[in-house]
Order: C-alpha cells, then structure tokens, then sequence
C-alpha cells in the first residue's frame, strides 16, 4: 500500500507540473521549397558587375525589359512620391524612367520622362557592387533616388503601407518564396497602388535547354539542370490573387535574340550575372566535348539561315493593386442586363 501511495503521489505531482506550465511552444511554419542557392546567385551578381565594362555591354536584354514594364505606366495618370525597384540590378528602371520622349503615340512626340510623376525611387539589390556600378551615369541626376543595400530580396525591411508603386524587372525569377515575396510587396504597398513586374518564365532559352540536354546525353549518358527552372505564365495570375492583389493583368512577350553561336550566348548570359544557381547542380564548368555537341546540336535544330543561333527569352510582365474599399470592383456575377450573344450575332 505504501509502494502505491508513493506512486499515486508521484503522479500527481508530475500532472500538476504539467498542467501548471504557462507557456506553449509555436508551432513551426511550413518549409520553404528551396530551389536556388541565393549566396551563389549573389556571387555571380557581384562578379559579373566587378568587369564593369562586360557588364555594360551585356546589360541591353535588361535594358530592353525595364523600358517594356515602365511603358505601362504611361496608361496610368497618377505621381507616385514613393517608389521601391525590388532587386535593382544595376538601377535599369531609374535609367528607363529618365527616357526622354518615351510616348510611343505618334499624336504625341515629344512628352516629359516619365521620372518627373517619382518624387523618390528606392533602388534595392543584395549586390553592392551591381547595384552602385553606374553611380557616375548622366541617368542619376534625372531622378531623386537612394540605393539601399539589403541582405537577401526574399524579405523586405519596410514598413506596412509605405510605397506607392512597387517595381520590380528581372529579379523575381530567383526568389525561392515567390508566394511570401508577393505578399509582403502587398504589405509595403499603400491601398490602392499597384505593383508591376517583369520575370523570366515558361520557355526562356527553351533552345538551350534542349540542346544542352541531348549534347549531354549523348557524351556522357545522362543529363544534369544548367538551365533554372522557371515559372509558368499560368501560374503567376494565382500567386498574385493568392497574395492578395486584385484587378490583375499579366501578359507575355517573347524577345528574340540572335548570337554567332552558343559560347558567345553562354558568356552573355554569365556577364549578365543570370547563370544557373540550382542547387545540387554539377559544379565546375560543362566539358568541353558536351560544349561542341551542344553547339552543333544547337545549330542543327535551331540554327538561321544566315549561320547564327536564335536565343528565346521569355517574359511575364504583370500587375497587381492592392486592395481598397474605394477601389472599382466587378458587378456580380448574373448581373449584367446584355446579352454578348445577341451583340455579336448582329455583326
């Protein structure tokens, strides 16, 4: 008796420590799917932008792609006194906002740089030797902008509802929480101002990767990734609604780039700091009998008449406001008074 006495004393005082402890532990969050390894993109930023004048050079596919997204606020009459470029490269937004005369509109020739409607762009990259590279460039007198250096994209270090516009141009395509990204653009976002961007996505350098993976296993029996994996069109449209945006638009352009042959398309793409960064690729350079194949390979399936090789980059441009009771809103569904049938059964 006395042996179960002790016991059921013991037990007591077990359950009383238990149930009088005051605290809970947090439940962990969900893992992140990692894809990309962000200090090795993070070295090949800084090494591409360290040959300052390569990198120049290579710059006119992110040039080109800066000027796309900025053309579309043209079509919005609004200032924007706070703007954040989320991973800047090297400021290519801040130079395609001081474009002068960037109306295409044939009615309107000359027309003010779209950098006189920003009355601040924050310019923000984790490469300090990228981001501040063309510091010396006429551009930076055109436009009231800061250059801020933050450890990593994937987190932002703002204040909720701080930023009237949000840009971002060729950046996105790297971040391993695309859905996280988005939604804290949103939080930094003030309501009813929109967030614009352009990524590489679907089939960007489709020709690449197919060429590359036959020339591998052809030489060697097998293949491994040296193209990144990239985000579907049809994807981006629900991570927008999934981080809270509305009234979205996203669209796609294919621009087409000719090269002599493969090397000179490979060494650009590593001047523009866009190497692969998957992890667990095969580190080391591609050898150099699976670089011929590949060259051949290339020009065989995709090769012009005239001898060079054409290069297909991708990109999805979109659009998203945040959400805002005096913002515009669809009618109900059901609640429309014509029929579009009837309306084009008359034409």
């Amino acid at each position: 008796m006395n042996c179960s006495l002790r016991r059921s004393i013991l037990l007591r005082s077990r359950v009383s420590k238990v149930a009088a402890r005051s605290y809970a532990f947090q439940a962990a969050a969900p893992p992140i799917h990692q894809v990309f390894n962000r200090r090795t993109k993070w070295l090949q930023k800084e090494r591409a932008a360290a040959d300052v004048e390569t990198s120049r050079v290579a710059d006119y596919l992110k040039d080109e792609v800066a000027i796309r997204l900025c053309d579309r606020l043209l079509d919005i009459k609004r200032t924007y006194p706070e703007v954040l470029d989320l991973g800047a490269n090297s400021c290519n937004i801040a130079r395609a906002l001081t474009r002068e005369n960037p109306d295409a509109n044939p009615s309107r020739p000359v027309s003010d740089p779209i950098a006189t409607r920003v009355g601040h762009l924050l310019a923000v990259d984790s490469s300090e030797t990228l981001l501040y590279r063309d510091t010396d460039q006429p551009f930076n007198s055109r436009i009231n902008m800061t250059r801020q250096v933050v450890t990593d994209e994937e987190t932002l270090p703002f204040e909720a509802n701080t930023f009237d516009l949000v840009l971002s141009s060729l950046s996105l395509h790297w971040i391993n929480d695309l859905p996280g990204v988005l939604a804290q653009i949103n939080n930094v976002l003030k309501p009813d101002c929109a967030f614009m961007g352009a990524m590489f996505g679907g089939d960007t350098l489709f020709e690449l990767r197919t060429s590359l993976q036959l020339a591998e296993q052809d030489r060697r029996g097998g293949i491994s990734p040296h193209v990144s994996p990239l985000a579907d069109t049809r994807d981006v449209g629900g991570l927008l609604q999934r981080a809270g945006f509305k009234m979205l638009t996203v669209d796609v352009d294919d621009i087409i780039v000719d090269y002599p042959d493969t090397f000179a398309l490979m060494q650009d793409i590593q001047a523009m700091g866009e190497s692969s960064a998957v992890l667990g690729r095969e580190m080391g350079a591609i050898q150099r009998d699976v670089l011929l194949a590949n060259d051949a390979i290339y020009r065989e399936l995709h090769g012009n008449e005239d001898g060079t090789i054409p290069a297909t980059f991708r990109m999805i441009y979109m659009i998203g406001w945040k959400e805002s009771k005096d913002q515009a809103k669809p009618l109900p569904r059901g609640s429309g008074e014509i029929n579009l049938k009837d309306i084009l059964e008359k034409k």
